[in-house]
């Protein structure tokens, strides 16, 4: 069975689409630790992001860096934090996580809630930078 973010790349479930290519796909994080955190995964369906191969890891690292930038520009914050989790979804994925301090990357923490208008706006703002 497909996890549910192969389900996004695909279109079957919605997802607030920052940017993709041909191998990666980035969307806004529908559970947020901050405004502007967004999700880079591989099209390609690994569970563990050290399964990848080293062209799909380098190529996966190296899209999560343009968009972390354009996050940087379209988002007040100090550094766009790095966080790889990947016990939720069997899917490898990177959390960019907009940050002011090291604390905004406490995944314990309350999430951020915003309506279907705001994460658009902030998708635009993200994707408008790139």
């Amino acid at each position: 069975m497909a996890s549910i973010f192969s389900k996004i790349v695909t279109g079957e479930i919605p997802s607030y689409k920052i940017a993709e290519d041909d191998n990666f796909y980035a969307f806004l994080d529908i559970f947020p630790l901050a405004k502007g955190h967004t999700l880079v995964i591989p099209k390609k369906e690994v569970d563990y992001i050290f399964d990848l191969d080293d062209e799909l890891y380098a190529g996966l690292q190296m899209f999560a860096k343009k968009i972390a930038l354009a996050i940087e520009k379209a988002i007040p914050c100090r550094k766009v934090g790095v966080a790889v989790l990947g016990l939720e979804v069997p899917h490898a994925h990177i959390h960019l996580v907009p940050m002011q301090s090291e604390q905004d990357v406490n995944f314990a923490k309350p999430k951020k809630k915003f309506s279907p208008e705001e994460f658009e706006a902030i998708r635009k703002s993200i994707a408008d930078q790139l």
